[in-house]
C-alpha cells in the first residue's frame, strides 16, 4: 500500500461495519455508573438511607415516646414489646435510639456543609490568589488546626454552657479546616492548566473562573472527603456526649446513651450494644460510600 492509499476514505460497507467499542459516557455518568457496580458502595448508600429514613420517620410509628418514664418495666431486655429492650428508667430503648439518630446525624450533615461551604470557599480563595494572601490564610487554618478541639469545647462551655449549641459551634470552627487545605492543593495544580489559561485569554474575571472552572473540576477530592468527614462528626459529637459534653437530658444522641448504659454494662449489656452497634454501623456505611466514590472519582481506573 502506498502512501496515497492511505489518505483514501474509508468505504461505506467499512463504515458501516465499524464496531462500537464503547457508549459515549459523560464523566459523572461514568463515575455513577462505576460507583453502582462497587457493592460494598451500594451497601453502604443503602444503610445510609435506611438509616436516615428510620430516623425522620421511625418515631411517628411508635406509641412510645423518647422520654416517657415507666419504673414498672425498667431495663427489660429485647423483647416484642420493647425490640431494644428498656433503661433504668423503663425508656423504650427502640425510640430514643431512633431520636439518638436525629442528632446524631444533623451534627454529621451540619458539619459537612460548614465543611463544603466554608472550607471550598477559604480554600479556593486561597489557593487561586497564591503569594502572601495564600501565606496568611493558611496560617489561619493552621493556628484553627492545630488548637485540640477540647479546648474549643471547654472554652464554649464557660462561654454559651454544655449542650447541643457548643457541638454545633465547635465543629463549625475547626471541621472546615481540612477541606480548605485539600481544596486549596486542587486549586493549585488546576490554576495553571490550559482550560484556565483559555478562560483568562477569553477574558473571564477572577470570580467565574474561580467558580465556574477551578471549583467545580475540585469536586472529585471535594466529595470524597466530604463523606468521610460525616462519620467523623458523628463520632466527635458521641465523645463529646459519651464524657458529658454534649447534650442534656432528657435528649439523647448515641454518645448520652452510651454513656447511660455504661453502668449497667454487665448487668444490662444490651442498653449499650444497641447505640454503640448504630454508631458503628453508620460510620462503616459511611466509609464504605467514601471507598467507593474515592475509586469511581479516580480516572486512572476509568476504562
Amino acid at each position: 500500500m502506498n502512501e496515497r492509499e492511505l489518505f483514501l476514505p474509508l468505504p461505506r460497507e467499512v463504515k458501516d461495519c465499524a464496531e462500537k467499542v464503547r457508549p459515549s459516557k459523560t464523566y459523572w455518568q461514568d463515575v455513577r455508573a462505576r460507583l453502582f457496580r462497587d457493592p460494598m458502595a451500594v451497601l453502604g448508600l443503602m444503610v445510609i438511607v435506611l438509616i436516615v429514613g428510620m430516623a425522620v420517620f421511625g418515631p411517628m410509628f411508635s406509641r412510645y415516646e423518647y422520654d416517657a418514664q415507666d419504673l414498672v418495666v425498667s431495663n427489660e431486655p429485647p423483647s416484642l414489646e420493647h425490640w431494644f429492650g428498656t433503661d433504668l428508667f423503663g425508656r423504650d430503648l427502640f425510640v430514643r435510639v431512633l431520636y439518638g439518630a436525629r442528632i446524631s446525624l444533623s451534627v454529621g450533615f451540619l458539619a459537612s456543609f460548614i465543611s463544603l461551604f466554608i472550607g471550598v470557599i477559604y480554600g479556593g480563595i486561597s489557593g487561586f490568589a497564591g503569594g502572601k494572601t495564600d501565606n496568611i490564610m493558611m496560617s489561619v487554618v493552621d493556628v484553627i488546626y492545630s488548637v485540640p478541639t477540647m479546648i474549643y469545647v471547654i472554652l464554649l462551655m464557660v462561654v454559651v454552657g454544655p449542650g447541643l449549641k457548643s457541638i454545633f459551634i465547635t465543629l463549625g470552627i475547626t471541621y472546615w479546616a481540612p477541606m480548605a487545605r485539600i481544596v486549596r492543593a486542587e486549586v493549585m495544580r488546576l490554576k495553571n492548566e490550559e482550560f484556565i489559561l483559555a478562560a483568562r485569554v477569553l477574558g473571564a474575571c477572577p470570580s467565574r473562573i474561580l467558580l465556574r472552572h477551578l471549583i467545580p473540576n475540585a469536586m472529585g477530592p471535594v466529595l470524597v472527603t466530604l463523606t468521610f468527614s460525616i462519620p467523623g462528626a458523628i463520632f466527635t459529637e458521641a465523645f463529646l456526649s459519651f464524657v458529658g459534653l454534649g447534650v442534656s437530658a432528657p435528649m439523647a444522641s448515641w454518645g448520652v446513651l452510651s454513656s447511660d448504659a455504661i453502668v449497667a454494662l454487665p448487668v444490662f449489656p444490651w442498653q449499650m450494644f444497641f447505640p454503640a452497634g448504630a454508631i458503628s454501623i453508620t460510620i462503616l456505611a459511611f466509609n464504605f460510600l467514601g471507598d467507593g466514590l474515592r475509586d469511581a472519582l479516580d480516572p486512572k481506573l476509568r476504562k
